[in-house]
């Protein structure tokens, strides 16, 4: 791989793992329409990698106090998280559907489902989807009021980003806004619950590469570490960045981004398909 190459992917994951505009989609198709050659395991859990360190970063007081008061402690000044002191429990809860999807279904996303057909059209019903909850949900529950009917919903509408183009925070907001979540606190929810997956992502791709290639290979060493730097600085700042826009923005911009790209992915592939 290119430093470029390098660079524009570890780019492309850190703006679109957060952003609800899928991760998949955009590292499939990209490489394939750019003619790249696939960059292998290594440099996909590179990609997992930085991004699991910018949430852990970005998370870090929360989650420290998360865990203390799932555990009966008490850290911490977050006045929502103080009056959720099961939310811990809540994550875990919504983390399980999402866990047992990925391991009936991985391989499937991995070959079969990788298609510019279904990507696109993911784009586009998902796109429509977040449109709808960003209208119907009537913002009025934050953090403190993330409820275990919340936690299970959304855990369940994870279940759908195992497939190519869905993307897990654009179906976790989504679900979260319809429950009645403010944009902040559904964007939040997602970002907290999305940190357990990407860890279990990473952890698995790691070692299925030690055991099928031993470790990293020499000559991908430096793609890795880039990589990991890349996705990594892109992750934490988009997570700032989206966090921020919520506050004052609804989902319109994604919206539109989606369902033009989704339009324009079906339309290549068939294109190429028809010899064009």
């Amino acid at each position: 791989m290119s430093l470029l190459e390098v660079i524009v992917l570890g780019i492309i994951q850190g703006l679109t793992e957060f952003l609800p505009i899928s991760s998949t989609a955009h590292l499939v198709l990209i490489p394939q329409f750019l003619n790249w050659p696939d960059p292998g395991l290594s440099f996909d859990i590179a990609l997992h990698a930085g991004t699991l360190i910018a949430v852990l970063i970005y998370f870090f007081r929360d989650w420290l106090q998360i865990i203390a008061q799932g555990l009966g402690g008490n850290f911490g000044t977050d006045p929502g998280l103080r009056r959720n002191k099961t939310l811990l429990w809540l994550l875990i809860l919504g983390t399980i559907p999402a866990g047992i999807a990925g391991l009936l279904f991985q391989k499937q996303a991995d070959s079969t489902l990788r298609t510019p057909i279904i990507i696109g059209t993911s784009m586009i019903v998902i796109g429509i989807f977040m449109w709808w909850a960003d209208r119907a949900g009537r913002q009025q529950k934050e953090m403190g009021h993330v409820s275990m009917g919340d936690a299970l919903v959304i855990g369940l509408a994870q279940i759908l980003s195992v497939i190519p183009g869905v993307s897990r925070s654009g179906i976790t907001i989504s679900a979260g806004m319809l429950r009645n979540l403010d944009r902040q606190t559904a964007a939040r929810f997602s970002f907290l619950l999305s940190t357990p997956i990407i860890l279990g992502a990473a952890l698995k791709d790691a070692w299925d590469l030690f055991r099928h290639e031993g470790g990293v290979p020499h000559e991908m060493q430096v793609a890795f570490g880039v990589g990991i730097l890349v996705s990594a600085i892109t992750g934490g700042l988009t997570i700032a960045f989206f966090l921020n826009f919520l506050r004052r923005h609804g989902l319109g911009f994604f919206v539109a981004y989606r369902i033009i790209f989704g339009i324009i992915v079906i339309a290549l592939a068939v294109f190429r398909h028809n010899g064009g």
